[in-house]
């Protein structure tokens, strides 16, 4: 069996002090006591801790290379995100070295372990789905490698997150539906402990409370992201529930929805209305055309690599939660013609 490698973070506990201590103290830091350092310089000898390599050459300047881990690369949104982060590291003299996984916490962690093998200066990363158990996140910070996270983060973590306001978009479209004449709205959700799909449904929700609209459970179907699963709920939900209208946490879902009431014969929007999440490509060229919330996936990925030059090197990562402002676009499966 392989030994664990003895970070910063066991030194902290076995001392009861702070690993940003234990850090400063092994670089000499001036600002720790020498009473202090030489305790940590100790304890570190007796624990059989190993400098890391990577941060070392991290603050000597010698890492140009970022790790970016998605969840998929063929997505319009991650695609548009990757693009937005080049933009920014690569002008920068900084290069990107993508991996995916495929939405498996497996990947995710061989992925993280081989990036820190390619001697990466930092990782900017958007949690797979399956994720929910962030100690492969921690590691890389106990590691003294820059983390940013977007989209999908935690705050288990410490670091910047950079992420869209989906609850502000989740409002919007709901609203939206209700001034249109909704009063049984239904909301395709993603998986709840993923923090955007969670913040969509509280977004849904604040909209119809506002309204004066009972929550009703049976109208919200978890874990209904993907085209097959909204035309399942709308045979099992929408139909028997009388629903006039659907609020998707993903244009995926709200397409299957779509399909399914074009073959029942139930017709967009007259009957029931539909809004959903990304403003995929494919939302201005299905018909009826899709009403969507835009995610500006391209700045998202500018404020992340933005975000990423700031952390490189701070011994302190600095925990903020940046918004990128969302926009709902109002199309045909919505709106009835004569009101666009």
């Amino acid at each position: 069996m392989v030994k664990k490698r003895v970070t910063i973070t066991d030194i902290a506990l076995e001392m009861g002090i702070t690993p940003s201590t234990v850090s400063r103290a092994l670089a000499g830091n001036q600002r720790v006591r020498v009473d202090t350092r030489e305790r940590v310089l100790n304890v570190a000898a007796k624990m059989g801790y190993q400098p890391n390599v990577l941060a070392s050459s991290l603050r000597s300047g010698r890492s140009d290379t970022i790790g970016m881990v998605v969840p998929r690369i063929n997505r319009h949104f991650f695609s548009h995100v990757i693009s937005g982060v080049e933009a920014v590291l690569n002008p920068a003299g900084y290069n990107l070295l993508i991996s995916q996984t495929h939405e498996r916490q497996e990947h995710e962690i061989k992925a993280f372990s081989t990036l820190l093998r390619n001697r990466v200066a930092g990782i900017i990363v958007s949690h797979s789905v399956e994720t929910q158990t962030f100690e492969h996140f921690r590691q890389i910070i106990d590691e003294e490698i820059s983390l940013v996270q977007f989209d999908r983060v935690t705050e288990q973590v410490p670091g910047p997150r950079i992420v869209n306001d989906n609850f502000l978009g989740a409002l919007r479209s709901t609203q939206h539906l209700i001034k249109n004449g909704c009063r049984r709205i239904a909301h395709f959700a993603g998986a709840l402990h993923v923090n955007v799909y969670e913040q969509r449904l509280d977004g849904y929700r604040y909209a119809l409370e506002q309204a004066g609209i009972d929550v009703d459970p049976a109208l919200i179907v978890e874990n209904c992201i993907v085209q097959e699963a909204g035309m399942e709920a709308v045979e099992n939900v929408i139909v028997p529930q009388q629903v006039d209208g659907i609020f998707a946490a993903s244009d995926l879902s709200a397409l299957g929805a779509i399909r399914t009431l074009k073959e029942l014969n139930i017709a967009i929007p007259e009957k029931v209305k539909i809004s959903g999440f990304a403003n995929e490509p494919f939302a201005e060229m299905i018909d009826p055309t899709l009403t969507s919330v835009e995610q500006n996936a391209f700045e998202m990925g500018n404020q992340a690599a933005r975000s990423m030059i700031e952390s490189l090197g701070k011994e302190d990562p600095v925990s903020e939660e940046i918004h990128i402002p969302v926009r709902l676009i109002q199309r045909r499966s919505s709106v009835l013609n004569n009101s666009i």
